[in-house]
């Protein structure tokens, strides 16, 4: 079961595009998990390194409800996702992005025919 969440929620990760962020929450919901922001961020934390499906997981474009990224700035994730984040021209200042022009707003017949659980 827990699995399967974790797969609900890779899949729903790998739709936001290239230059826009999601936050853990509305991945959550996005992925049919209301309430369940934390359990994002651990199924972030298990990505395989080789990628779900032969995709990666843009886990770099999920950030916290604050428009901040989640790691302490002084750490190699830190740097990582903030790099990352950058690479695809999304202004990250100091560790805040802003929502109002970075987060992914779906459409929502685009999730209906993408997602498939």
């Amino acid at each position: 079961m827990l699995n399967d969440h974790y797969h609900q929620i890779w899949q729903t990760v790998q739709l936001i595009p290239k230059g826009q962020v999601a936050c853990y929450g509305q991945i959550a919901d996005l992925s049919g998990l209301p309430g369940r922001a934390r359990l994002v961020g651990k199924a972030l934390g298990r990505v395989p390194k080789e990628g779900w499906q032969g995709q990666s997981v843009p886990w770099f474009r999920v950030i916290n409800s604050q428009g901040k990224i989640s790691f302490p700035p002084s750490s190699e994730y830190f740097v990582k996702q903030k790099q990352h984040l950058q690479d695809e021209q999304v202004v990250v200042l100091g560790s805040r992005v802003k929502l109002k022009d970075f987060q992914w707003q779906p459409d929502l017949s685009e999730l209906l025919f993408s997602l498939k659980f």
